[in-house]
């Protein structure tokens, strides 16, 4: 990339409570699905980050988990630790909410919002608006709630309006060349990535208790000739879990790993052999040991 004395690049945190659609918003944003997704709450665990380039800026956006008083365990310390520490190590944050909606949840995150540096908050989900009309009061509700630098509403999942919030977020970029290269979009290994995908799998296609008792590990990841072995563990906290996650005659666990090798294979661009195991580790959400093992905290 030619060197440009006026290129910007800085860091962008995506900061909100559960479920308001940070990951989706970061995937479109970089053209590419980085951040796992799903209805449930505590689908992002880890702080990830996406890389758009373009010839003016390099975005480089920081998916964080969303920031919650449930679930209160030694990891969910650990996922709102990675909130507060990432709003402290970014040049810009983006404050998502869901449009016409602001609640308690919301407002425990809108005070861990910094005031030296620029917050814009994004309105998503405008596509399920049924009038616009609203939109204009509630601005300006919000607008009374914190010195916001900007207001973008959005539709993350239609991508609408997601120029404009790039082109709102630019001119707040330090000036400084690029960190990445112009076709890296994520500086997490595809180790990593297969883990999420699975863990993405088990949040789909399990009721509602069964993701926030589970972790991935991977044990083994080898390429040859383009062909990727993978090794995988779920980790669960009770033996009732694991029977429902293998599901009868085994199902249930060869759906997640078919769906979670598909995505592998598109996402990779190559041939994916994946084994599963279901392992249970009894109280794995409160062993500081064992969060350190799994690449928490």
């Amino acid at each position: 990339m030619t060197a440009n004395l006026n290129y910007r690049t800085g860091f962008i945190a995506i900061i909100g409570r559960p479920n308001v659609g940070k990951s989706t918003l970061l995937n479109n944003l970089i053209g590419q699905k980085i951040s796992i997704t799903s209805k449930k709450a505590q689908t992002t665990r880890h702080r990830i980050t996406g890389v758009l380039t373009d010839d003016a800026s390099q975005f480089i956006f920081v998916d964080t988990p969303g920031f919650q008083n449930l679930h209160t365990n030694r990891l969910n310390s650990l996922m709102n630790r990675t909130v507060t520490q990432s709003i402290k190590d970014v040049d810009v944050v983006i404050f998502v909410i869901e449009s016409l909606h602001f609640d308690e949840r919301d407002r425990l995150v809108l005070k861990l919002l910094p005031t030296d540096r620029p917050v814009i908050l994004v309105i998503n989900k405008i596509d399920q608006l049924s009038e616009k009309s609203r939109l204009l009061p509630f601005l300006a509700k919000m607008a009374k709630e914190f010195t916001f630098t900007a207001m973008v509403p959005v539709s993350a999942q239609e991508k609408l309006q997601l120029p404009d919030l790039l082109s709102t977020i630019r001119p707040h970029l330090p000036v400084n060349q690029p960190l990445f290269e112009s076709d890296e979009a994520t500086d997490r290994s595809e180790r990593f990535i297969a883990a999420e995908l699975i863990r993405e799998k088990l949040f789909r296609l399990t009721g509602e208790e069964i993701p926030y008792s589970t972790s991935i590990t991977i044990d083994q990841f080898t390429t040859e000739n383009d062909l990727r072995k993978i090794h995988a563990c779920i980790i669960v906290d009770k033996s009732g879990h694991k029977a429902i996650i293998i599901g009868k005659g085994g199902e249930k666990l060869k759906m997640i790993g078919t769906q979670a090798r598909k995505d592998m294979e598109s996402i990779f661009g190559g041939k994916v052999y994946l084994e599963i195991w279901v392992k249970v580790k009894s109280g794995w959400a409160d062993d500081a040991q064992m969060l350190k093992s799994l690449g928490y905290g």
